[in-house]
Formats: structure tokens, C-alpha cells, sequence
């Protein structure tokens, strides 16, 4: 029965109910449905006239263009809320996916590596599996840059053991994305299921909450009556009736699934350039940018956490969010890619110990200018006059 519940269904029914309970049920599911301007017009006009109340008597004209303004700019205002509140989670999801998908092929390449080129034994590669949790790598590269220094390793000893780590620093980003990505699903979900409050439709259409309760009430009742008609009349027989069904609950699950209405953000200051930001994001996303970092550049991006960021709008802006999803999409996740980029990020630093050239090691001599020639010869000058007094 609830496979035959489908966005298309819901907003033809929305459209069939009389004005009043197509506003209602449009304003509680402002997430995914606009505001007419007819829709509009009749608000305006149902809104009581302050101007009465106080006993003096109304201009119609400028009262109907002022409360349109009004009610437009709240509808705005609200709609642009939630939907950005919307795309916001829906950015990070996806983003964490991308996230996910990365650093799951950066450890399947590096133990390919292991395995194949350095001739690794599976349980070994299983115990620095099971020791990334522990594991701290700052100071065990610092010991095999200092090893590689003194000559005290080789190349491919270093590089294996560089290796090891990284798939122990994968592993635990790995565990980081995944919990970040339950944590958006699960308010993404709460979201969902939250249609518009009682307090957010009566500023908008500026009712009392009696008012706005009660037609609340009498609307959704006859929504959800003419929604169990319809999918009775076309369920199979053998499908049991909808009655223990929440068709108001299903009807926020269908329209969940429909797709995110993409905004245009505008760079916001995070990081002082735009430049800067996108090299943090690549960075970022390659997980290279350090595990003390990372944490608080993520709730840069998802809370504007940042100093940096210039936060004049009531929402959160969601541009590096979406330049995030940009450089995921730019970056090569193939397995030979992520092979080359590995064994680029693993390499030991290389030596160069070759000897200068007799003129680059000696120090050249830097040529007087003009202004400093004059200078001197000015001293020279003064020097001069005073030896002979």
C-alpha cells in the first residue's frame, strides 16, 4: 500500500483541497512545496487588520500591498530556512560518501602494495590493521626520517613501513567519516519527518493559534481521508486496508526521497581567499591535512566554526560544502591512482649530495648602483676634509 503513496499522488491531492487547506498543507510541507502568488493574495486577505482592531477604519489598497510584502518576505524567509537546512545535511552526506569511497580504495591500494610488491604475510597486514586505533604516527615518522638521515634504512624499508601507517591513518579517518555520516543521516531524518511549526505558519499567515489550530485540524483530517480513498480505490484487493497505517508519517518518508533543491552560495571568507580554501579542501579530502586539524576544519565547513568566515546571514552558508563536493568529484579514485599517489606520498625523501660547480660555490660579488656608489664616494669625500683639518 505505501508503494502506491508517491510524491506526484500527494501533490495532486494538495492541489485538489479548497484554497485554505491547500495553503495549510503547503505551509506545513514548506520544504518541498511553494507558495502561489493567488496563494499569497489569499492570505493577505485573511489576515486580520490591525487597523480595525484599533477602531479606525482601513485603507483596503495599501492594507492588501503591504500584508502581500509581508507574507512574501516571511514565506521567503522561512522557506529559504528550511530548505537550506535541507541541503545542508543532504551536502555532508554525500560529501562523507565521496569521503568513504577515497579512503576505503586508499587502503585497499596500500595493502595491495604490501602484498604484492613488498611481499607482506596477510596476518601481518592484519596486525597493523587491528593496531590503528593505537597507533600514533607523528612520532614513528619522525623516527624513520631520522633512520633515513643517518642511513640507518633503506628505501624500500622506509617506504613500507610509510605504508603501514598510512593504512593505520585511513583506517582511523575512515571510522571518522563513518560516524559523521551517521550523525547527518540521523538528523537528516529528524528534519524530514519535522513538518513546519505551529509558531513559524502563524507568523507567516498571521492568525491567532486558535484560529490556525482548529483549520489546522479540520485540513490534515481531510487530507489524509482523501489520500486513504484514493490508494483504497487503486490497491490491489489482497492488500490489506490503510487504516493502521500513519499516512501523515508516510507522506513526509515519500517526499524525503525527492530530490535537493541546489542553492547558490557565495564565498564567505572561510580561510581568507577562495584559493586557500580550495587547496585546504583538496588537502581535506585526500586526508592529508592532519587528524588534529581535520576535526576543527570539518565544523568550519558544516557550523561555520571559523573566525575567518563573514557571518552576516541568519543561515549557514553551505560554499564549502559545495566546493568540497567539487574537489571530491575532481579527484581520480581509480586504483592505479591511488597507487601512484601513494607510493608519491610514501617516498622517502631523495638525497642529493652532488658538488657545486667552482663558480656556484663561490660567493659572488654583488655590483654597486649608482646611489650606493654615490654614497660612498660622498663619505670618502667627507673623510677626506676632515683628515686635513
Amino acid at each position: 500500500m505505501t508503494a502506491l503513496l508517491t510524491p506526484e499522488l500527494i501533490a495532486s491531492t494538495i492541489e485538489q483541497a479548497p484554497i485554505q487547506g491547500r495553503i495549510m498543507l503547503k505551509l506545513l510541507l514548506l520544504q518541498h512545496f511553494d507558495i502561489t502568488p493567488e496563494e499569497i493574495s489569499h492570505i493577505a486577505a485573511d489576515r486580520p487588520d490591525p487597523r480595525c482592531v484599533a477602531g479606525s477604519k482601513p485603507i483596503h489598497q495599501m492594507v492588501k500591498q503591504d500584508a502581500l510584502r509581508d507574507v512574501t518576505s516571511r514565506r521567503d524567509e522561512y522557506r529559504r530556512r528550511v530548505r537550506l537546512r535541507r541541503e545542508r545535511l543532504w551536502l555532508q552526506m554525500e560529501s562523507m560518501k565521496g569521503m568513504i569511497t577515497l579512503a576505503e580504495g586508499m587502503v585497499r591500494a596500500a595493502s595491495d602494495l604490501l602484498i604484492t610488491q613488498y611481499k607482506m604475510s596477510p596476518e601481518a597486514l592484519n596486525s597493523i590493521k587491528q593496531e590503528a586505533r593505537a597507533a600514533v604516527p607523528k612520532p614513528a615518522i619522525r623516527l624513520l626520517n631520522r633512520r633515513w638521515d643517518e642511513d640507518d634504512i633503506s628505501a624500500e624499508a622506509y617506504q613500507e613501513a610509510r605504508l603501514g601507517l598510512e593504512i593505520q591513518t585511513q583506517l582511523r579517518l575512515l571510522d571518522k567519516y563513518k560516524k559523521r555520516f551517521e550523525l547527518s543521516e540521523r538528523e537528516w531524518k529528524s528534519i524530514n519527518a519535522a513538518p513546519l511549526q505551529d509558531h513559524e505558519i502563524g507568523h507567516i499567515w498571521g492568525i491567532p493559534a486558535g484560529s490556525l489550530a482548529g483549520r489546522k485540524v479540520k485540513h490534515l483530517h481531510q487530507y489524509l481521508q482523501a489520500i486513504q480513498t484514493i490508494l483504497q480505490k487503486t490497491s490491489p484487493k489482497d492488500v490489506p486496508a490503510t487504516g493502521s497505517l500513519d499516512l501523515w508519517k508516510e507522506t513526509l518518508t515519500v517526499l524525503s526521497q525527492r530530490p535537493v533543491e541546489r542553492s547558490i552560495a557565495h564565498y564567505d571568507g572561510l580561510e581568507r581567499t577562495e584559493e586557500a580554501l580550495v587547496e585546504r579542501l583538496r588537502t581535506f579530502a585526500w586526508g592529508t591535512l592532519g587528524e588534529d586539524l581535520e576535526a576543527k576544519f570539518w565544523l568550519s565547513l558544516v557550523h561555520g566554526a571559523s573566525s575567518n568566515a563573514v557571518h552576516s546571514e541568519n543561515t549557514r552558508s553551505l560554499f564549502g560544502l559545495q566546493r568540497l563536493m567539487a574537489v571530491l568529484s575532481e579527484i581520480d579514485s581509480s586504483p592505479d591512482a591511488l597507487e601512484q599517489e601513494l607510493l608519491t606520498r610514501t617516498a622517502p625523501v631523495a638525497k642529493e649530495a652532488l658538488a657545486l660547480p667552482d663558480d656556484a660555490a663561490q660567493p659572488k660579488q654583488e655590483e654597486m648602483g649608482q646611489m650606493q656608489q654615490h654614497v660612498l664616494t660622498s663619505f670618502i669625500g667627507e673623510l677626506h676634509n676632515d683628515l686635513q683639518r
